[in-house]
Parts: structure tokens; C-alpha cells; sequence
């Protein structure tokens, strides 16, 4: 016997609209697909065109090397070299901050003990400056690694804090020995190139080489471990960076730039104090680091010069000058908070 016939089942109602909605034709999905990419991809403006140009450095050398043609008056060239120096003191603390995202406020510790060191060499034993160069170099990286061994394994505040007490210590010793010169420091300093005019495209040269160099380590291997560092040091312990090694091999390389840049300070002045280390320089160089865009080498450049030229500018002002430099960084800080050259990362891109 045949079983009951099921009941036919009733068929779906369509109202004409799929509540997935409709498919587009092939135009639309393209159409679709291009407002997607516009939406994500933004066409470049003028303004990052010019900051991503390949011959912007090659432009701010070119007026480095032109701007003694334009003022050659001693007071401009010495503040030219004093800015030029603090460039390379910001692209040797950019290394520290900018690519490893380690906080320093003690940076002025290296530049006190290369400045030092040559200039205790030079004069106790009659040396020429470049001479020294050599043990300055192995000072510093002495130096970076008994003051980063024990503090890189500290993060965040504690190492700003760690940092900005060997600053102080470095500043205190050099002011209570002899061999420093104590409160008087060391004076009769010989320099690096009799006319003030060579010793400025002598010190622009190093610096460009320093700058240069920074900028290739940012792009090395070990340049992509120090920003993997920065953003995520525990993922990248995981992945199988070694971030202490990493962390400390960023601390010796800021600390011989700032010791090379504490060479071209003692030949420049030919006298140096324990006053010309304070925590005020630290923060200077990381205030130049900060406004320019951490971790860009054309911001911090950029950086270094506005906030070493911008006293000067405003000297007219008297006592003024130093509320309105204040009121001027504030306000950038405000407008630009990536600073005002940001570095554009590569893998950001891809």
C-alpha cells in the first residue's frame, strides 16, 4: 500500500528584494570597489609629495653649505656650528627614542663624556683633538653599556627616571674631580681647523655623515628590530627578537653620536664646564626629537634646527624671548602632534 502523499510545501514569497540586497553588475562592484580604494588610499597632497621627496636632504645641505656665503659674521657662524652640533645630538637621540621608543632624559651624559675625554686628552698630553677621536669612541660605548646594562631591562617611566639619574650623576662626578677641573672645567682646548668659516663645513660635513648614517640604520635589519621593539616589545620577544641586545645596541649607538658630538662642542668653544651638561640640554634634545617626529631623520633635523635657531631669532625680545619660544612649541605641539616631518613607515604601506 502506497503511504500518504506529503503536502506540497508552500512556495517562498518574494516581494522582488533580497533582503542580502542585490547583486550589482559588474560595473557597479567595480564602482564599488574604486570608492572603497579612494576611501582607503587617499591621493597625496602637495605638502607630502614634498616631504617624501628624495632630494629634500640633498636641499638642506645645499643651504647648510651656502648660508656662510649669505652671513659670515663670527656670531652667525658660531650659532650655525652650535645648531649644526645639535642637529647630530638629536639624529644620535632619535636612535634612542624615535626607533626604539626607549625614553632618555640623561642624553646629555654622553655629550659630557666626550667632550670630556677629548678634552682631557688634548691638554694633559698635548695631543691634537682628532687624535683623541679613537678613545672617545671607546669611552662611549663603555659608557653606554654600564649605563644601559643595568636600566634597559626597566620600561617606560622607571627608565626615564634611571636615565635621568645617571645624567645627573655624569655631571656631578665631572664637577668634583680634578682631572675634569671640577667647577672650572677644562679650558685651552685646541681646535679642529684654525678659521671659524672651515671649522663650520668641517663640523656640517661630520654631521651629514652622522645624519646619514642614522638614517641607514633606521632602514637596516637592526633598524626594523628597534622599531618592532618600539611598538610591541613583548610580540616581538615572541617572534624571536632578542630585545635586550637590541635595546642595548640602540643605547650605544645614541651614545656615540653624542659622544662625536661632544667633540665638535669642546673644539668649537675650546672650553667646557660641568654647566653645559645640565638635564636643560637633555631636554632640549628631546624636545627637538619630539617636535620634529620621532623616529623621522628629516623631522628631527628639521626639529634641531627650529629649536636651536629660534632663540636666536627672538633674541630682539629680551627677556621675552623665552615666553614666546614656549608659546611657539606650544602651539605646534598643539597644530602638529606627529611633529612637523612624521616618519611614513614602509610596512605601513604595504
Amino acid at each position: 500500500m502506497k503511504g500518504p502523499t506529503p503536502e506540497p510545501r508552500p512556495e517562498p514569497v518574494t516581494t522582488g528584494r533580497d533582503p542580502a540586497g542585490p547583486e550589482p553588475p559588474d560595473g557597479d562592484r567595480t564602482g564599488a570597489r574604486k570608492v572603497r580604494l579612494r576611501g582607503v588610499s587617499r591621493p597625496p597632497t602637495r605638502a607630502s609629495r614634498l616631504l617624501a621627496n628624495r632630494w629634500a636632504g640633498l636641499a638642506g645641505l645645499l643651504v647648510a653649505l651656502l648660508a656662510p656665503f649669505v652671513n659670515a659674521t663670527p656670531y652667525a657662524l658660531s650659532v650655525m656650528t652650535s645648531a649644526a652640533i645639535f642637529v647630530m645630538l638629536a639624529a644620535g637621540l632619535n636612535i634612542v627614542v624615535g626607533y626604539c621608543g626607549l625614553l632618555d632624559l640623561g642624553y646629555a651624559a654622553f655629550f659630557a663624556v666626550g667632550a670630556y675625554t677629548g678634552g682631557v686628552l688634548s691638554t694633559r698630553f698635548d695631543l691634537p683633538l682628532l687624535a683623541t677621536v679613537p678613545a672617545v669612541l671607546v669611552v662611549t660605548v663603555v659608557a653606554g653599556v654600564v649605563v644601559g646594562a643595568p636600566t634597559l631591562r626597566l620600561r617606560s617611566d622607571y627608565l626615564a627616571i634611571v636615565t635621568l639619574g645617571f645624567g645627573e650623576i655624569i655631571r656631578i662626578t665631572a664637577n668634583n674631580l680634578d682631572v675634569t677641573g671640577g667647577p672650572s672645567g677644562v679650558y685651552g682646548i685646541p681646535p679642529l681647523a684654525g678659521d671659524p668659516v672651515a671649522f663650520y663645513y668641517l663640523t656640517v660635513a661630520v654631521v651629514s655623515l652622522a645624519v646619514l648614517g642614522a638614517a641607514r640604520l633606521g632602514r637596516s635589519r637592526l633598524g626594523r628590530a628597534w622599531r618592532f621593539v618600539r611598538e610591541d616589545e613583548d610580540a616581538a620577544e615572541a617572534m624571536g627578537v632578542h630585545t635586550y641586545r637590541v635595546k642595548l645596541a640602540a643605547y650605544i649607538a645614541g651614545a656615540v653620536w653624542g659622544g662625536l658630538a661632544g667633540v665638535l662642542f669642546a673644539a668649537h668653544l675650546s672650553a667646557i664646564s660641568p654647566a653645559s651638561f645640565t638635564f636643560l640640554q637633555s631636554a632640549l634634545v628631546l624636545m627637538a626629537v619630539v617636535l620634529g617626529g620621532m623616529g623621522s631623520v628629516p623631522g628631527v633635523v628639521v626639529g634641531a634646527v627650529v629649536i636651536s635657531l629660534l632663540p636666536e631669532v627672538l633674541r630682539d625680545l629680551a627677556d621675552h624671548r623665552f615666553l614666546l619660544f614656549g608659546i611657539l612649541l606650544i602651539a605646534v605641539m598643539l597644530l602638529r602632534p606627529q611633529g612637523l616631518w612624521p616618519a611614513r613607515s614602509k610596512e605601513a604601506l604595504k
